[in-house]
């Protein structure tokens, strides 16, 4: 790919396939480091550890089209809307696919290459790419939009994003299609896996989809899904660490006297009205609440910020 092409939707491809495999034996690894002088390959799947059968290691994890034959070793190319799909990016792959290989036996320090058994090659391409295939025959597969490419010794398997079944397994790979029917459909069925990856995907894909139209599952219901999956992931240390970062005026605002006392009771005492004003910290407190509060800090020394408030 040229240097000065953009890059966005391939780091979007990787993000979206990171989080598909989230919690799987398998890893994603995005823009492959594989040479000297840089030669990125879109991304690469890797199985993690010897494991069980794959059948059972993706247990409920419904793979889109085109993904049922997972390798240990998983390289894919990604074309999006705006590039073509030709012969020399299927010679790229296949020219990143033999360095990567060689690159597994070096870090293993083994005298012979990894099993070619080990690897699959993958080309996903959102539009049908005519020119290639007015070159070379595509074998059809049992799924539409996907084909078996035949290319020297190796077999690829070839995706075309644009005629795909319409299904909600496929909602990764309709995220990248240049229809918008197919894009709101995908928008409407994916479900990030992991909170990051929520609010990353929300963030890289609404900046250069700003030209998506009023639809029914709207962007602002995407924004709201995204962060309701964050904050209800949110283990309890990052709850707090998450709070320490609102101003306590924003925290309490808003906030009944009874649902302040609740939420006091879970922030730990010396964060629970750092830097509120007196005015704000007694707040909804009756006059006896301030007296016995006030008489409570005599007791211990303590200066009673209470004298500042009127009618304290």
């Amino acid at each position: 790919m040229p240097e000065d092409t953009p890059r966005p939707w391939h780091r979007l491809f990787g993000v979206t396939l990171t989080d598909l495999f989230a919690g799987t034996p398998w890893r994603v690894e995005l823009e492959k480091e594989l040479a000297l002088r840089s030669q990125l390959l879109d991304v690469v799947i890797i199985e993690q550890g010897a494991g069980g059968e794959r059948t059972d290691a993706v247990a409920g994890l419904e793979l889109p089209d085109g993904l049922e034959g997972l390798r240990a070793h998983n390289l894919l190319t990604y074309k999006s809307q705006h590039e073509a799909l030709d012969g020399w990016a299927v010679e790229e792959l296949i020219g990143h696919y033999v360095n990567y290989r060689k690159l597994l036996m070096s870090a293993s320090k083994q005298q012979a290459l990894p099993a070619a058994a080990s690897f699959q090659l993958y080309a996903v391409a959102t539009r049908h790419p005519a020119k290639l295939a007015a070159g070379v025959q595509l074998a059809a597969t049992p799924w539409p939009g996907v084909f078996d490419l035949h290319w020297g010794t190796r077999r690829i398997r070839l995706i075309v994003l644009g005629a795909i079944a319409k299904h909600p397994r496929n909602a990764p790979w309709e995220l990248f299609s240049a229809e918008m029917d197919r894009i709101r459909h995908g928008v409407a069925h994916y479900r990030a896996r992991t909170p990051q990856t929520a609010a990353l995907l929300h963030e890289l894909y609404f900046r250069y989809r700003l030209e998506l139209p009023t639809m029914a599952y709207t962007l602002d219901d995407y924004a709201r899904d995204s962060h309701r999956f964050i904050l209800d992931h949110l283990t309890p240390e990052q709850r707090r660490a998450f709070l320490r970062e609102v101003p306590p005026a924003e925290r309490l605002r808003d906030l009944s006297p009874e649902e302040r006392r609740a939420f006091l009771r879970e922030v730990p005492p010396e964060e629970r009205l750092s830097g509120l004003p007196p005015e704000e910290r007694l707040r909804g407190l009756s006059p006896e609440d301030i007296r016995k509060l006030k008489a409570h800090l005599d007791q211990l020394g303590v200066t009673s910020d209470a004298e500042d408030v009127p009618g304290s």
